[in-house]
């Protein structure tokens, strides 16, 4: 039988008050944090360059003396939107790169309009893609660039880098699959068995963002119930709430698909694992990753849950550059690229990789 300890009675009356003051100091909080919008996010200033359909091209405004030659462009995914890079002051990695002296560009995107269902992967590695390299040389007047692409949007930059390699001076990756086979919870959801993507396109245009976003969830079904509890506990603490309130509205705004861009990835990567094997086409010209003989780095997390070490692990072998690395880094795949871990891990590492190679 469980004891309790003899505790004196104004040690009793001590450690009641300071539980009842958490609890009301939570209480008060808990009635701010409903009554709120949370923190603004994604506001480091920058200009519109362009503004076409679902693609935005951003560029930053500097923030001190520009260091290195060679601009940055980062290449956000199709699924979320592109302040994960760029929070909140302090917690900023577009913030970090203009603090080192990089001039930085941002490739992000909007949801896809109904009359945009036809946009297809050649929409975004043929078009996109190179539409923002060209603004940027144009802006610049430089004609090399380092390209850096996060989770889907690093699969993009492969595919752009592998076709167009003339302007590209460095090429990174964060959380990028080339073996579809490893990620197993989106290989289950995706089983063409059972999963009628024709039928999804067909009938819905777009694949829908709450589609997506349950797909997500159901990588980690509890994660959400336990950060709710990790909320309630820590409503007095203002620093967790806000890191909160950043974390789970990006985690939330899962943008919409376009429905063919939807179709070929499922059919061409998820079925059929076309990267990983050498049969990648997009628009009928064939992709060899081999092209790619720029420096390269590709960044993974160790407890990466969408897209896990062994979905990457053989990139580094497909790509045809001489210089190249691959690090893997604790945390997950958000905490990677944002958050206080990010701060101490990949922001110094990318800071100085891309340093030694774009003077």
């Amino acid at each position: 039988m469980a004891t309790v300890p003899n505790l004196a009675l104004p040690d009793l009356l001590t450690s009641a008050q300071a539980e009842f003051d958490r609890a009301l100091k939570r209480n008060i909080k808990g009635l701010d944090y409903f009554a709120t919008s949370g923190p603004t996010l994604g506001a480091t200033p920058k200009d519109v360059l362009i503004e076409r359909g679902t693609m935005r091209l951003y560029h930053y405004h500097p923030r001190t003396d520009d260091v290195y030659r060679v601009p940055v462009l980062l290449v956000m995914a199709t699924t979320n939107r592109g302040y994960i890079f760029d929070m909140v002051p302090g917690q900023s990695l577009v913030e970090h790169l203009l603090d080192a002296g990089f001039d930085v560009f941002m490739l992000d995107w909007e949801a896809p309009r109904a009359d945009e269902r036809r946009l297809t992967l050649e929409s975004y590695v043929l078009d996109f893609i190179p539409t923002a390299v060209a603004r940027v040389a144009a802006e610049t007047g430089e004609p090399d660039l380092s390209v850096v692409g996060y989770c889907f949007g690093g699969v993009l930059s492969l595919l752009w880098a592998s076709l167009h390699p003339d302007p590209l001076a460095n090429l990174v990756t964060f959380t990028t699959p080339v073996d579809f086979s490893q990620m197993e919870m989106f290989q289950a959801w995706a089983d063409r068995r059972f999963f009628d993507v024709d039928r999804l396109v067909d009938t819905l245009g777009n694949c829908p963002g709450d589609y997506l976003y349950t797909a997500f969830d159901m990588l980690r079904p509890g994660a959400r119930l336990a950060g709710n509890v990790r909320l309630y506990d820590n409503l007095h603490d203002d620093e967790f709430v806000k890191s909160f309130r950043m974390f789970d509205r990006w985690a939330s705004d899962v943008l919409p698909l376009a429905g063919e861009y939807f179709r070929q990835t499922t059919k061409q990567l998820m079925w059929d694992n076309r990267l990983l094997d050498g049969s990648m086409t997009v628009g009928g010209r064939a992709v060899d990753l081999a092209r790619i003989t720029a420096p390269f780095l590709h960044v993974a997390a160790l407890h990466d849950h969408i897209v896990p070490t062994a979905a990457s692990a053989l990139l580094l072998g497909l790509v045809g550059a001489t210089d190249k690395e691959e690090v893997v880094l604790k945390g997950g795949h958000v905490s990677l690229v944002a958050g206080a871990n990010a701060k101490k891990r990949l922001w110094p590492k990318l800071v100085h990789w891309l340093g030694t190679r774009s003077t």
